[in-house]
């Protein structure tokens, strides 16, 4: 039986991710372009994510979009929330996921998930704060890489307290730290634990049920993750495909898609 590949295409704010599934099970190709939506992002990924396996648009069965930008994607067959898509992705990577936090770009959001499908959801995306554009403006005034945050954070000997929940105020917060002589790295941790009171405040609202997962690029911050971990009382997994759960949900729900359009 000839395989099916699908493509799965999610346009953040700040990334553009595509991951190509094969027969709904195996992932044969990945791309992540760092600018998101109303740039050449979406475009760049899409070609990369071909090339890399040597495809053409023609050979996938069914596209699929999703994420902050996918109605200016033309290239697709269909469109789905973002919710879903990371529920759907999230649970490939991890069979016993009852609780996903994602912490995007430009939002957060809680999903609560029961066997795959989700059930309830909270989502804050009125507020940049704790999201991957905060950390963002706060690695930008400590002129620190924002790649480097989680292992500058777990340097600390002490917390330094960010109690702002806007980004604006958090920055003048920062500001007056530096000011007063605090290690870059006590201010970080405190950053970090800023972000995760915030996300553990959300996620209290859903209701915290083993396994909890981590996706979204902020998974990637080991600072965040620990700091998660000690707010909700709660194991939190992440993967080294966190940031494609959204993409990978997409290729996942075509391959559904396709299969029935058959």
């Amino acid at each position: 039986m000839e395989a099916k590949y699908t493509l799965g295409i999610d346009v953040g704010s700040t990334t553009s991710k595509c991951v190509i599934v094969k027969d709904g099970q195996e992932i044969v190709s990945k791309s992540l372009v760092s600018v998101g939506a109303g740039t050449s992002g979406p475009e760049r990924a899409i070609k990369e994510v071909l090339d890399n396996c040597g495809m053409k648009k023609e050979d996938m069965s069914f596209i699929l979009g999703t994420g902050y930008g996918r109605n200016s994607l033309d290239i697709v067959d269909d469109q789905m929330s973002e919710l879903s898509c990371h529920a759907k992705g999230a649970y490939y990577l991890f069979p016993e996921v009852h609780t996903v936090i994602d912490i995007g770009g430009q939002d957060m959001k809680v999903l609560q998930i029961d066997n795959g499908v989700m059930v309830n959801f909270q989502m804050n995306d009125k507020c940049a704060a704790g999201t991957g554009r905060f950390l963002d403006v706060m690695a930008r005034v400590l002129e620190v890489d924002v790649a480097e945050l989680g292992d500058l954070g777990a340097k600390s000997t002490k917390r330094v307290a960010i109690s702002s929940t806007c980004t604006v105020f958090a920055e003048s917060e920062v500001i007056s730290q530096l000011a007063q002589g605090s290690e870059v790295c006590d201010i970080i941790n405190g950053i970090h634990h800023s972000i995760a009171a915030r996300m553990s405040g959300l996620a209290r609202r859903v209701g915290v049920r083993d396994q909890v997962v981590m996706t979204g690029g902020v998974a990637q911050n080991a600072g965040v993750v620990a700091a998660l971990e000690e707010e909700l009382g709660h194991k939190v997994y992440t993967s080294p495909l966190a940031q494609y759960a959204g993409a990978l949900g997409a290729a996942l729900f075509a391959y559904q898609k396709a299969t029935r359009k058959k």
